[in-house]
């Protein structure tokens, strides 16, 4: 998945858009990881997704939302893949419409 999101990411770059934009990710403090993806000038701009949660476990989750043209996930230590492969799904759904 790092790869994937690897290749969205050169994908959005033009010489303008990372200038202002990127990706996060930084590890939390309960323990786990936060990731932020901008998404101005992407086929996601303007998509809203209330948060969604997904419990595999007290400790095993992982979460998204997008709001202001942000994807901003959080997961347990073990989901950071996830969560990429959430992101792609995402993505790659709003691109077969």
């Amino acid at each position: 998945m790092i790869n994937w999101l690897q290749h969205w990411y050169i994908d959005q770059c033009d010489g303008d858009w990372e200038h202002e934009n990127g990706i996060k990710i930084e590890t939390a403090d309960n323990p786990g990881w936060i990731i932020n993806i901008d998404l101005v000038g992407s086929k996601l701009e303007g998509l809203e997704i209330p948060y969604t949660l997904i419990e595999k476990s007290n400790n095993t989750w992982f979460g998204y939302s997008i709001t202001n043209n942000v994807f901003k996930g959080a997961c347990s230590p073990t989901e950071l893949n996830t969560l990429i492969e959430a992101f792609k799904k995402v993505y790659e759904s709003k691109e077969a419409r």
